[in-house]
């Protein structure tokens, strides 16, 4: 039976085996199945003196079918594919093209010689899956390139452009002409000489700088086992020979694929994709944006402008005094040139997106904008201002953008005139890096300008999710209701200090007070003055701690002192603020108890999900993975739990609503338990039971 993904055509002594398996070559049962079938024939033949394994299509094998994940095996283990060619008595050559990730490069691994393309990668990504390379990779690429090389390539999953693997020794040659035609050359001058097999390669081996280097990746890695894993691996690949270092592979992959945080992570994989797909802009078409408008050259209208520009669009820029425009433009500028002196870029493309910017303090130069994005300061009066102005120079049809991160949509489109071009697209800092942008959709926003701002989001290579208008969206609604937590966790006993160690062990990125010294005190201080009018007052006030220190001057890392001293370049405890923290209980006549870290990181996760519960239920997002999406995205939610909703379903939804009812106990009014949890767990639901629209209204 011919197989229908993998063919020979037979060039004089040299049998080119080739895949075609669209979209990106994975592999899959009958890939496997395949290319044994076509190599084994290769070898068998006695006209043919080499193989070389290429693939049609934009790429190499991209990885591995992640839809077989979980399924019972079907055809050949790539294992033994991959073990048997490689211990063949014939030359088998990979030409690489595209991106050769994951199995796909454990292929290319596994042949005697690889040729790539100039634009080709290499890489094993499977770490951001909570795998590790399951088919040699940990065993090769150490033995190929040295252990050091290994332990980076695989708890990084980074690729490796087609020069640096050349230089590592993980390629043997860039093709400088057509790539096929250079691999079957190369496959010619290996006939009759001993062949090259990686499972036979043993590089030196410093154990000390292996030792620190693997220190490093554990403290990077916040809880995460795969790289743990992949560092045993490598390390595996050091002593003994190659079957026994592929059997410590084995046992740490088989582990890794039934656990808790591979599970979370390819839900994570699929949820990312599905996010994407916003179900009730399903065939709407976004407006043409060509040329696009910044309002204000601030640390975020600078972060999004480098990013509009990195994706090939014209910005102009503008700032109120031309002062302040020079010092957007230099931060700009700084930017390209950094990414110059580190080789993201080269210095005519640095020309071509300075030349893409359009500086200017002149506001009605922007009337000729598609999309003009407002970043000025966040008070609802000054944002009216600019959209009352800009609602009447922008063309007809211009979408018109607010970064707000709070404010409400509505009334900053009925202060343009025109509400249904105003959206929100609220990107977080530093915007030319961090991927969520928050798409707002207010109650008369044009579907058509909705679907611009998730256009202009995918083209800038950011995740956009839409959601409807509430206080603080979706990300800093639930970020406000579990600083609450957090803050009422200090008045019962515990210290910052605590909380930052607790839910940093957790996994988060930074704990909430290092988050907020680094953000600066001050904006929160602004935000509840700004808001005290509207604070009801049979609600637990939190605010006393952080007014206490921002009452000293004390605003954060910018002014060396916030929660913590920043004295020596490390955030530091200090007592004047345990004084403050122990006189804000003694004031409300709270006796302090310790509270412990399991505490501290049940109830935080508790209420994240409690407030989810009532977003969803008040329809501001439709699906729980767009909440996971974005505390995943935008808030240092870690990514092997999944975000805060496939977090709560592998915990139990039951056991959730239990903690929310401790929380609420503490909290009093404002942190009750969500209908639709409580609907939850007397139904035995789970978050991923939920299909778009099931939680409005309950």
């Amino acid at each position: 039976m011919t197989n229908p993904v993998v063919r020979t055509e037979q060039k004089g002594d040299v049998a080119l085996i080739i895949v075609n398996n669209p979209p990106v070559n994975a592999i899959s049962s009958a890939v496997r199945s395949g290319l044994k079938e076509h190599v084994e024939r290769a070898m068998a033949d006695p006209a043919t003196k080499a193989a070389v394994i290429a693939c049609e299509g934009r790429t190499f094998v991209a990885g591995a079918d992640i839809s077989e994940f979980g399924k019972p095996p079907s055809g050949p283990s790539l294992q033994d594919l991959l073990n048997g060619m490689e211990a063949g008595d014939k030359p088998v050559v990979a030409a690489l093209h595209g991106t050769a990730l994951g199995g796909g490069f454990e292929i290319a691994l596994a042949t005697h010689a690889r040729v790539i393309d100039p634009k080709g990668m290499v890489g094993v990504p499977e770490v951001k899956l909570g795998l590790l390379p399951g088919a040699g990779g940990t065993q090769r690429i150490p033995r190929l390139a040295g252990a050091l090389v290994g332990l980076d390539l695989c708890t990084s999953g980074r690729f490796v452009k087609a020069k640096e693997a050349l230089s590592l020794g993980l390629v043997d040659k860039v093709a400088e002409g057509d790539l096929r035609e250079e691999a079957i050359a190369y496959a010619r001058t290996l006939v009759g000489k001993p062949l090259r097999r990686s499972a036979e390669q043993q590089q030196p081996f410093d154990k000390a700088a292996f030792d620190k280097a693997e220190a490093d990746v554990l403290k990077k890695a916040r809880g995460a086992i795969a790289p743990a894993k992949i560092a045993e691996c490598i390390r595996a690949s050091t002593v003994g020979d190659f079957k026994q270092g592929e059997a410590v592979e084995r046992k740490n992959f088989m582990e890794l694929l039934v656990s808790d945080q591979s599970k979370a992570m390819r839900y994570v994989f699929f949820a990312e994709r599905e996010a994407q797909k916003t179900p009730h802009l399903v065939g709407v078409e976004p407006r043409k944006v060509e040329k696009v408008g910044v309002i204000g050259a601030g640390t975020m209208g600078a972060g999004i402008t480098i990013s509009l520009i990195n994706s090939g669009m014209p910005v102009t820029i503008v700032e109120t005094s031309q002062e302040a425009l020079d010092r957007g433009v230099k931060r700009m500028a700084d930017t390209w040139a950094r990414d110059v002196k580190l080789g993201r870029i080269n210095q005519a493309v640095a020309d071509q997106r300075m030349a893409l910017l359009k500086p200017t303090t002149d506001f009605n130069s922007l009337a000729d904008c598609d999309l003009v994005i407002e970043a000025v300061f966040e008070e609802m009066a000054i944002k009216k201002d600019v959209f009352g102005r800009l609602g009447k120079i922008a063309k007809k049809g211009a979408v018109l953008a607010s970064n707000t991160s709070y404010l409400d949509i509505n009334q900053i489109g009925e202060a343009a005139g025109r509400p249904e071009d105003v959206i929100g697209m609220h990107f977080f800092s530093p915007a030319n890096i961090m991927r969520l942008v928050e798409v707002i959709e207010g109650s008369k926003s044009a579907k058509d300008a909705v679907q611009t701002g998730v256009a202009i989001g995918k083209r800038m290579g950011k995740l956009p999710i839409v959601m409807g208008v509430c206080d603080g969206f979706v990300g800093n609604r639930i970020l406000a209701t579990w600083r609450q937590v957090s803050d009422m966790l200090v008045e019962e006993g515990a210290m910052p200090k605590d909380v930052d160690d607790a839910m940093e062990a957790w996994g988060m990125a930074m704990g909430p007070y290092a988050v907020g010294d680094l953000a600066g005190l001050d904006i929160g201080m602004r935000r509840r003055k700004e808001f005290a009018h509207l604070r009801d007052p049979e609600k637990r006030d939190t605010g006393a701690i952080a007014d206490a220190i921002c009452a000293l001057g004390r605003y954060g890392q910018k002014t060396g002192s916030g929660y913590y001293t920043y004295a020596s370049g490390k955030r530091e405890v200090d007592p004047v603020v345990t004084q403050i923290v122990e006189k804000a209980s003694k004031d409300k006549g709270i006796t302090r108890k310790p509270v412990s870290a399991d505490k501290i990181t049940s109830y935080i996760h508790a209420a994240m999900v409690n407030e989810a519960c009532k977003i969803l239920s008040e329809n501001i997002v439709s699906r729980p993975i767009d909440v996971d999406m974005v505390k995943l995205n935008g808030y240092g939610f870690p990514v092997w739990r999944g975000g805060p909703m496939f977090e709560a379903d592998r915990i139990g939804v039951d056991k959730v609503l239990a903690t929310v009812k401790e929380v609420h106990k503490m909290a009093g009014k404002g942190f009750e338990p969500a209908s639709l949890l409580e609907w939850m767990a007397a139904n035995n639901k789970k978050f991923a039971d939920i299909k778009p629209g099931d939680a409005k209204g309950k």
